[in-house]
């Protein structure tokens, strides 16, 4: 029985061991960590870090460029631009975390059931799943946002709906490898359920492939967050996001072009870690990549 048992379940330890050990020696996915744990940093410790209230307004310092007193200026309100970079990264970072997190829950879930079942079932899925595809992801988020109205919850739900359908693509594809392999079959044949096979035995297998995708959409998530914030769609003023805080330095580009450069720059840098840690994380586990 025990035999049967270490057919069943493969243990995968040392895969990810190798898989960590390869990320940690690639000084790119190195950097893209740190600026992500720096911003994640920045995002979490706002309230201590940031030298003025972002939204108190004091008009006689309004569009006043970097100094001592004000690090990064002010804004046309007069509102201190470092304190909103801090409080935006909360914005950024919780709308993309929690949207990608609901993407990878539903279409992962969505793209192993129908990789397991099959057939006709699991054509009628992926074609759902090549509709919202065909969809860009802006467009679509702007779509949901626009029904919906302009909230953080609705935001939420409009970024995640357009990460649903790659979730269900990257866990649909080894699901259909896997289901097919000896210890899947193994299971079948000492009676174990579906929901068996599939939580205990094919989930653990393809966990790492939806993880690499998540670091990925991240940035997406980020982009279009930051996009529809832009164009007024995204949180409510007098929140700070680095999309809105990019939209009014746009207004002021010519006379204070400060207030669009830090903003661009903070969603640049936090858009370029992110890709340099997907990008090592899907080297490090890609079996090609490994020459395994």
């Amino acid at each position: 029985m025990s035999a049967t048992t270490d057919t069943v379940v493969p243990p995968r330890p040392a895969a990810w061991k190798r898989a960590l050990g390869k990320a940690r020696s690639n000084p790119t996915t190195m950097l893209g960590l740190a600026i992500c744990i720096a911003i994640l940093f920045a995002a979490v410790f706002a309230p201590w870090l940031s030298p003025h209230d972002p939204a108190e307004q004091d008009i006689l310092n309004r569009l006043q460029p970097p100094s001592g007193e004000y690090l990064l200026g002010t804004d046309q309100f007069g509102r201190d631009i470092l304190s909103r970079l801090l409080w935006g990264a909360r914005i950024s970072l919780s709308v993309s975390l929690s949207a990608i997190a609901i993407a990878m829950v539903i279409g992962g879930a969505i793209g192993m059931v129908s990789g397991y079942i099959g057939g006709r079932f699991d054509l009628f899925v992926m074609q759902l799943m090549d509709v919202l595809l065909s969809f860009p992801s802006l467009i679509l988020g702007l779509i949901v946002v626009a029904l919906l109205g302009p909230d953080l919850v609705n935001l939420i739900v409009a970024i995640a709906l357009t990460a649903i359908a790659p979730f269900a693509r990257i866990a649909r594809a080894p699901t259909l490898a896997l289901k097919e392999r000896a210890f899947v079959e193994a299971g079948r044949a000492l009676g174990y359920s579906h929901a068996r096979i599939l939580f205990r035995h094919i989930l653990p297998n393809i966990t790492s492939e939806v993880m690499v995708m998540g670091t990925l959409w991240l940035a997406t998530a980020v982009r279009v967050e930051a996009s529809l914030s832009f164009i007024g769609l995204g949180v409510k003023p007098p929140t700070p996001t680095w999309g809105g805080m990019t939209r009014d330095g746009f207004e002021n580009i010519l006379d204070a072009s400060w207030l669009a450069v830090f903003p661009g720059l903070a969603i640049l840098l936090l858009v370029l870690g992110l890709n340099m840690v997907g990008d090592g994380l899907r080297d490090a586990t890609d079996p090609k990549l490994r020459n395994e």
